[in-house]
């Protein structure tokens, strides 16, 4: 199985990827609408096609990414049938499952933080994914979204610390950088339900937190009440920003052009915006065996940052070099230094001449 555990900055909310490797189907747990971009990449970059999405919750701090997911790659919207969500292609039921190639998840409810909370259990149970129900030596608050302090404690210890001990469990969300913890620690170290803290014990110390609420509730809430989708009902394109010609985004965040493509816009006589080739590799590389491609400028990448002035921020860069490496680094460069229109040609002057397109100065 493909595991890989994502991050958002701004909410602390960890986004989840699990994949059959024999079948190429995926899932994605708690995507966030941001970073949308992100995760299409990486399922790109490991052969994977994303079924579906899969919320634990209406989220009060994020906005779910799977409505625009699922605008760009047909997943399909999962979530909680007591979320009182509207737009899902799935409303799941303690006890269902959800399966991806031949691997599948428990839906477990686990209400408590919300009255729509649910957990995912991998079918041999050696991970579970439990949302804000249990957190790593925490737990989610209790005090709105018909959030109960008694639902909570008897939802973990039933649906979660009832799990072997071994289990891996993943939060929704980490404040300090923590990634994973199990069901035998929490059962010993988790301060608000591990141990001997009993419902009452538990009730008592949510009943008290004093915590104000998320700032991004009021826009959050109602957004995740529709599965993500804008109040507008429209999506942002995947490639917004890449209107002058076709990009793909790495899952490294540099955006690329592929050979083929900018031989095609090159020479298209009508495109509406003359490229500019940026070969950021040393003078003795410009006219060596590879040579480069007819019109671009040197402007090696040590002097880059020195000779913007030579390029017109208005017009789109493509940047060279001979790999793909040193280039990637100058569109990193050029967009810190404001231009917004910049990407890699993928592969360099190796896949360029391996794609037969033409050059100057080199040989055959």
């Amino acid at each position: 199985m493909i595991f890989r555990q994502l991050f958002d900055t701004a909410s602390s909310t960890y986004t989840y990827l699990l994949g059959d490797s024999a079948s190429g189907e995926a899932l994605l747990i708690d995507p966030v609408f941001e970073h949308e971009r992100r995760d299409l990449a990486l399922l790109n970059e490991l052969g994977l096609s994303l079924v579906a999405t899969l919320d634990t919750h209406v989220h009060a701090d994020h906005v779910t990414g799977a409505w625009l997911l699922k605008q760009h790659a047909g997943s399909q919207i999962l979530l909680a049938e007591a979320s009182g969500a509207s737009g899902a292609d799935r409303m799941l039921r303690h006890g269902e499952r959800v399966s991806f190639g031949k691997r599948w998840l428990e839906v477990r409810a686990t209400p408590g933080h919300t009255s729509g909370c649910l957990s995912y259990v991998l079918d041999d149970q050696s991970m579970a994914f439990t949302g804000d129900a249990l957190l790593i030596r925490g737990c989610g608050r209790t005090d709105f979204q018909q959030g109960s302090p008694a639902m909570l404690y008897r939802s973990v210890h039933e649906q979660l610390l009832s799990l072997p001990a071994h289990c891996l469990l993943y939060p929704g969300h980490d404040y300090r950088g923590l990634t994973v913890t199990s069901v035998a620690e929490e059962r010993r170290y988790n301060p608000r339900l591990g141990g001997d803290v009993n419902e009452g014990d538990f009730s008592g110390y949510m009943n008290h937190l004093g915590l104000p609420h998320p700032k991004l509730m009021d826009l959050a809430v109602p957004a995740n009440l529709r599965c993500g989708q804008p109040a507008d009902g429209t999506a942002r394109g995947a490639d917004a920003e890449s209107d002058w010609a076709p990009l793909t985004l790495a899952f490294s965040g540099i955006w690329e052009i592929q050979a083929g493509v900018l031989a095609e816009r090159l020479a298209d006589g009508t495109a509406p915006q003359q490229i500019q080739l940026v070969d950021v590799r040393e003078p003795q590389e410009f006219s060596d065996a590879l040579g480069h491609i007819p019109g671009a400028k040197l402007l090696p990448l040590n002097q880059l940052t020195q000779r913007l002035d030579e390029l017109d921020r208005e017009r789109p860069v493509v940047a060279v070099c001979r790999s793909g490496a040193r280039s990637a680094q100058a569109t990193v460069l050029l967009r810190k230094a404001g231009l917004a229109r910049v990407a890699n040609l993928a592969g360099g002057m190796l896949r360029w001449r391996a794609e037969q397109l033409p050059v100057e100065d080199g040989q055959e």
